[in-house]
């Protein structure tokens, strides 16, 4: 990921051309890579600051890139929360790689992204004291670290550290929100330990107080952002159970969780029937962020 560009599907270009305000800029130069956000406004010009969602795609940490917002699980819902005066930021970040980088290095670059929306924020007409973030699979996961880890933990660019986002909501569709208890990846690709290498640098074993660090669990307590989980419960790619124990850890915090299970569905949704519908999470979603921002 040396380059700010990355290929688009037909697809995906002729759904862009649906928006008709976008801009790409890069937030953060690092070893090499540039990471660039790709920021959507409102259709309709406004004159009060626009409130700002930041999307954290998703891939494995290891893959993946922002134009997955444009797929199923995410389009509606962002084009009904730009129809009400919300802009959206979607982000790349560092992707793990061997002896490089790791999910620590993701969340990290998650961070700087909001942080330089708040060094921009007059730039862009940003209203960043009303950010959201909202992210699925391994953008989930990043988008609760995002939301409920401190600031302080996950420093990055120098130039940035004088900025410390807070958020006023988080959606989380289908995430890992622990690293520490394998138990619950049964049956999926992530119940093999060769699978925790990439994102924690090492065996999970030796990297247990990274594994805590990187689990959004631990960083969960009752003053955290009002956050909507969703989750399918046939995904066997990263078990429901994770959300379950995400629940469990809520409830005993008092934390703000609205939780909804899919009926029927697989990782990312998939399923010919599932319930609620797509289109129902969508405006779930949409309407989550609308009331938390606007």
């Amino acid at each position: 990921m040396a380059e700010s560009s990355f290929s688009q599907s037909e697809r995906d270009l002729e759904i862009l051309e649906q928006f008709t305000i976008k801009e790409t800029v890069i937030y953060k130069i690092i070893e090499g890579d540039t990471l660039d956000m790709l920021l959507f406004f409102p259709k309709q010009e406004v004159k009060k600051k626009t409130p700002v969602v930041l999307y954290t795609h998703g891939g494995g940490w290891g893959g993946g890139d922002k134009y997955k917002i444009l797929k199923r699980p995410f389009l509606s819902a962002l084009k009904q929360i730009l129809d009400q005066g919300i802009a959206c930021a979607v982000i790349e970040y560092r992707l793990t790689r061997k002896e490089i980088s790791t999910a620590f290095d993701c969340v990290i670059d998650c961070k700087d992204a909001a942080r330089f929306l708040m060094k921009k924020s007059e730039e862009f007409n940003l209203d960043v004291d009303r950010m959201g973030v909202w992210g699925g699979s391994a953008g989930g996961h990043l988008a609760l670290m995002t939301g409920l880890a401190s600031n302080d933990l996950f420093v990055g660019a120098p130039e940035l550290k004088s900025y410390t986002p807070f958020f006023k909501c988080i959606v989380s569709f289908y995430p890992m929100v622990t690293f520490t208890k394998p138990e619950l990846n049964e049956g999926s690709n992530f119940s093999k330990p060769s699978r925790f290498i990439s994102m924690l640098g090492g065996p999970l074993k030796d990297n247990m107080e990274l594994a805590r660090n990187l689990s959004p669990v631990e960083h969960l307590h009752k003053s955290s952002p009002p956050i909507l989980l969703v989750h399918g419960d046939q995904d066997d790619i990263l078990p429901v159970a994770q959300s379950h124990y995400f629940v469990e850890i809520a409830e005993r915090e008092k934390s703000n969780v609205k939780y909804i299970e899919v009926k029927g569905a697989k990782h990312s949704f998939g399923g010919n029937d599932i319930s609620p519908t797509m289109e129902e999470i969508n405006n779930a979603t949409a309407i989550f962020i609308i009331e938390h921002l606007n």
